[in-house]
């Protein structure tokens, strides 16, 4: 339960949604790390003797150095979601996709676990989403990722392997292209 949903300040909610984004960034960091893949974490939210502040120009640095970019923090604004602040930095960073991982294999006309006759998609716009409601992501995000371009990719985070499976063509996703 949400801290505002409980009847509490929807803004002291949003700042630690955003501090738990970068406990997780770190905790991915140090896997990484521990596999000897070199990393760094960039937070929207200041806080240097944990993590760098969020720079566009460090971000590319670091991606030229062959580092892992970790964003953190959201948009460091409260009222944003995760998506949007996912949406934010791959526009900047000029990504040439967003993934999103969720606790289904894609994009459904309706939520597979709780309507057995819901519809998978394979591919649809980033209007087909928008103009159906459907609730991948928030409609900031889309709407964000439609107006730079930038391709979702949706997949299970439950699968074992889905994320490399996807890199290499082979696992199961829906993809919001407008191309």
């Amino acid at each position: 339960m949400t801290i505002a949903k409980a009847g509490g300040n929807r803004v002291a909610g949003d700042h630690m949604g955003m501090l738990a984004t970068v406990m997780n960034a770190i905790g991915m960091h140090e896997a990484l790390e521990r596999r000897g893949v070199s990393s760094r974490v960039f937070s929207a939210v200041p806080m240097p003797t944990i993590c760098e502040t969020f720079s566009q120009q460090r971000a590319e640095r670091a991606l030229k150095r062959s580092k892992v970019v970790l964003f953190a923090g959201g948009t460091g604004n409260p009222f944003f979601t995760t998506d949007s602040g996912a949406a934010l930095r791959a526009a900047e960073m000029g990504c040439e996709a967003l993934f999103k991982g969720t606790n289904v294999d894609g994009i459904y006309s309706a939520d597979p676990r709780k309507d057995p006759n819901a519809v998978r998609f394979e591919r649809m716009t980033h209007a087909d989403v928008l103009s159906r409601g459907l609730q991948v992501m928030d409609t900031a995000a889309v709407a964000l990722a439609r107006d730079n371009g930038i391709p979702l990719v949706v997949f299970s985070i439950q699968e074992p392997n889905a994320f490399v499976d996807i890199l290499r063509g082979q696992g199961r996703a829906t993809i919001v292209a407008d191309d």
